[in-house]
């Protein structure tokens, strides 16, 4: 318990909500989750810290009525804790997490296809060829338009790109 409570703190949450890219309603009800989680805990750590031993002895000589405080001590003394069923929480709790590993695999899912466009992206810049070696009939065959374009442009006695001298500059 103690180490998943330091290993809990150790995570940086803010960072592991963008770098999994999860969607909007998982990053808030984890929020709402680790915020309930951190009040309670803060709750539980200051009744921890109170003071439960009750000197009866003190009120004995206070009060005249000793009878009340006899009263007191045997209501005290009876009392048993009630157990609470917590199956239906339970079950609650068990809803929303199997929501969230839903959505987790989801989240996998889609950041597994985002890797694999990425690879297969990155082999396609590896293995092309130099922008040198390409000629301009294997250029026209991959792009038609292109073709058509400078035709245009040719009938409209237009020689030059327009901006690209100001992109690219003059040629040396």
């Amino acid at each position: 318990m103690a180490s998943s409570i330091r290993a809990a703190a150790k995570v940086d949450w803010s960072k592991l909500t963008v770098s999994l890219g999860l969607k909007k309603e998982t990053v808030a009800a984890l929020q709402a989750f680790r915020k309930r989680n951190d009040e309670a805990r803060r709750v539980v750590l200051a009744l921890k810290e109170q003071k439960t031993d009750i000197d009866f002895e003190h009120y004995r000589s206070l009060l005249k009525n000793k009878g009340i405080v006899n009263e007191a001590e045997k209501a005290l003394s009876s009392f048993k804790p009630v157990k609470t069923d917590l199956n239906a929480q339970m079950k609650i709790v068990e809803i929303i997490e199997s929501k969230a590993v839903e959505n987790a695999k989801k989240t996998v899912a889609r950041v597994d296809d985002e890797l694999k466009d990425l690879h297969s992206t990155l082999t396609n810049i590896e293995q092309t060829r130099p922008f040198e070696d390409i000629t301009v009939e294997e250029i026209v065959k991959a792009k038609p338009e292109i073709n058509d374009i400078v035709e245009k442009m040719v009938k409209r006695g237009q020689w030059g790109v327009p901006g690209y001298e100001e992109k690219f500059g003059y040629g040396s």
